[in-house]
């Protein structure tokens, strides 16, 4: 191996390491300071705990309500990821396999939606939803359809474009409906890039604090980024209990991502490149 190869393989290693580090430090700090009291999260904030407590976790699972917000995310996320799952994959297969301008037209009009901010259009959104008593849960499950499903559809439009469609027609001459061969044949191979919708629209739905500000206001139904505005008040802020609250909540899609991250590569470089 020569010397430039030796530095440039070097080069990249440290660089790495480098990314890493950036990437992982504002986790360690919340994680170190998960275990801190109040005045060590400012007098000792890099650094490791000086007289460790644990304090922190059980008063912020009281504080936040912790069982009830939990289930109440989980409810919303599940949901919301079924349906986006169901009605994107569908709606991609309708497309990729009709070869009109108007399917080409709609699928580069979901492909421009995912430039619209929601900031642009959130209060009108708001507005119209409330008008028809669509809030709280079923409301943010819809707004959650709407605003993964371009996205969700440009992933899943790019994996299908790679199925050859004899594997389509195979399937009719058997006997097999539209429905059963999108479900039974065509819907297993998409895999990676199911998995990678899951993880995407996961990781947004279970952190947004936006949206669900916008949409709940019933007591019982607040999820948990909601709960975790109880240690931020007027005068003072609980660090100490947001800190390990923020662990809490962040516990779960780091399980999930561990779980299904073997999938996700996979699933982008499908869905985004094989046009």
């Amino acid at each position: 191996m020569s010397s430039s190869t030796k530095w440039h393989k070097t080069l990249v290693i440290v660089l790495g390491l480098v990314l890493s580090v950036s990437w992982l430090y504002p986790f360690i700090i919340v994680l170190l300071g998960s275990f801190k009291t109040r005045s060590e999260i400012f007098t000792n904030t890099l650094f490791l705990p000086e007289e460790p407590t644990t304090e922190n976790y059980p008063r912020a699972y009281e504080n936040l309500d912790f069982a009830q917000s939990f289930l109440n995310s989980l409810f919303i996320t599940v949901v919301s990821i079924l349906v986006i799952v169901v009605f994107s994959s569908m709606a991609a297969y309708a497309l990729s396999r009709n070869k009109s301008k108007f399917s080409s037209a709609i699928y580069f009009f979901c492909a421009i939606i995912m430039l619209v901010p929601f900031q642009s259009v959130m209060i009108p959104l708001v507005s119209l939803f409330g008008s028809v008593g669509m809030l709280n849960r079923i409301g943010l499950i819809f707004m959650n359809l709407g605003f993964a499903s371009s996205m969700s559809i440009f992933l899943y439009y790019g994996a299908l474009r790679s199925i050859p469609q004899t594997l389509d027609e195979a399937a009719f001459l058997d006997g097999a409906n539209p429905f059963q061969i999108f479900w039974r044949v065509i819907f297993p191979i998409l895999k990676p890039t199911t998995v990678t919708v899951i993880i995407l629209n996961a990781i947004r739905i279970w952190n947004d604090y936006l949206l669900p500000s916008l949409v709940i206001n019933r007591d019982g139904m607040y999820t948990i980024p909601l709960q975790m505005y109880y240690f931020f008040g007027e005068y003072t802020i609980q660090w100490e209990l947001a800190l390990a609250g923020l662990m809490l909540a962040i516990i779960p899609i780091i399980i999930l991502y561990i779980f299904l991250q073997k999938y996700i590569v996979e699933g982008v470089t499908e869905g985004a490149t094989k046009q």
